[in-house]
């Protein structure tokens, strides 16, 4: 099924690729979402768990970011089909080809069940990213695409290290469920170099600290659709690439170092993402240093375990949601003010009410005010953190979210209510936009409220594979 699935979305991405007509285009889009559709109802009647093939398995955590990808990524289409009307029709199909193929990638690197494959789609996430990030062709969105290629290949090469080190450790196997058997009676000290390597090579994508800068920089070149998707399924990439080295980790002696390297890491990230939250001046950086400080809190849920480990896939779900709720917000943003310049754009309550609500109500949910999901993850996190003695820890996580509090509420309540600049001319708003990104922030206040038995037993899955 799984090999169908790539021929099928491979076609379609071509084919749109060649549409003469932007409603050639639509069509195709529809065609391949229905396809996304179709592989849903698939894994849902089989059941997850299902072996595909010899590199691909339908899993607990493959299933469910998917099905998430699949809902972000058609709101990410419907968005840009709006928001790309005016480009000429070569440029508006290459984007559309690209959106399709990065999903396609992204979905490889969920449904892996080989270190090497899961590297291999991350490698192909690399080159599909680029293509949308230059699609501007500005001088600024060459040197990000640039930017974005060498050190993302460079984080990859590093990540293939660490899997050749890995593997050597082991029986030569390279599927996750070998590894993990393989490799517990393994050499601590290389054990530990592997996983830094990994974790180093692997952050372009999950977008912590070291190489956190990267996808800060793509998201501000790309279009804000494709940040959405960048920033949530990418993201998610990353994150289930590393979460899956962990797993194995957990099976040898060597995971007490590899949590705190995650927890420092996690921390990190955190007190990133609070201080570039106060002194960017842009709203796409904004949304993606916000991006840094939630992974960061993932991170440092590995790092604590127990019940922090179910906190930390809860929250990187939630943040699905929540951030491409934002972030789609901003393309109306920037279709009204034709920028997002912090310190001159504003009124926006006025100019465009459901939109400001949506980012107004979307501030209290990012900053974990009931009844937002992260309110939940977080009340863990700091609940097993003090059950397990580590006060600096929450001591210094609380103080971070406090200035992170500060400058979310700062930005949001400027761009609603400070004047506007006399020299900008805004659009008139499209409600139907705001309202459909509002959508996905309603789904996510629901899950903060009232957990699916569904989504509990998936999430219970995935933390006990």
């Amino acid at each position: 099924m799984i090999a169908l699935y790539f021929l099928l979305s491979a076609l379609i991405a071509l084919a749109a690729a060649f549409a003469r007509q932007r409603r050639t285009v639509k069509r195709l889009g529809a065609a391949f979402y229905l396809v996304q559709l179709s592989l849903v109802a698939h894994i849902v009647a089989e059941g997850y768990g299902e072996v595909s093939s010899q590199f691909f398995r339908f899993d607990a955590a493959g299933t469910l970011f998917f099905a998430l990808l699949t809902i972000v990524s058609a709101f990410v289409f419907v968005h840009s089909c709006v928001y790309l009307r005016d480009n000429p029709i070569k440029e508006y199909r290459l984007y559309f080809t690209l959106l399709m193929l990065l999903t396609t990638a992204i979905t490889g690197v969920y449904f892996a069940r080989n270190i090497a494959v899961t590297w291999i789609f991350l490698e192909a996430t690399t080159l599909c990213a680029a293509g949308i990030v230059y699609h501007r062709r500005t001088a600024q969105a060459l040197e990000a695409t640039w930017k974005y290629i060498f050190v993302c290949s460079v984080g990859i090469a590093t990540a293939y290290l660490g899997i050749l080190l890995l593997s050597s450790l082991g029986d030569g196997s390279l599927r996750y469920e070998e590894l993990a058997r393989s490799v517990g009676g393994g050499n601590p000290l290389y054990l530990k170099i592997a996983f830094l390597l990994i974790l180093c090579g692997y952050s372009c994508k999950m977008e912590i600290f070291p190489l956190y800068t990267i996808g800060v920089d793509a998201n501000f070149a790309a279009p804000a659709p494709a940040s959405a998707l960048i920033s949530t399924g990418l993201v998610n990439a990353g994150f289930l690439a590393v979460f899956r080295v962990y797993r194995i980790m957990e099976q040898t002696e060597a995971i007490g170092w590899v949590r705190n390297v995650l927890l420092l890491t996690g921390i990190l990230s955190l007190a990133v993402g609070a201080l570039f939250l106060r002194r960017t001046n842009n709203y796409k950086r904004f949304l993606s240093y916000s991006t840094v400080e939630n992974m960061g809190i993932a991170a440092i849920g590995l790092g604590i375990g127990g019940i922090g480990v179910w906190a930390a896939v809860f929250h990187v779900v939630c943040h699905t949601l929540v951030k491409s709720s934002l972030f789609l917000q901003m393309a109306v943003v920037r279709r009204i003010y034709n920028g997002y310049r912090i310190n001159r754009i504003g009124d926006y309550i006025r100019i465009n009410p459901t939109g400001a609500v949506g980012l107004l109500v979307g501030m209290a949910v990012l900053l974990a005010f009931p009844p937002s999901p992260f309110f939940v993850s977080e009340v863990m996190l700091f609940r097993e953190t003090i059950a397990g003695g580590r006060w600096w820890v929450a001591g210094t996580v609380l103080l971070l979210l406090c200035i992170v509090i500060y400058s979310v509420c700062y930005r949001i309540v400027k761009l609603c209510y400070q004047s506007n600049q006399d020299s900008l001319h805004p659009a008139p708003a499209r409600n139907a936009l705001s309202w459909a990104a509002f959508s996905l922030l309603a789904a996510a206040m629901v899950v903060g409220i009232w957990q699916p038995a569904l989504l509990q037993q998936l999430i219970d899955q995935i933390v006990s594979l």
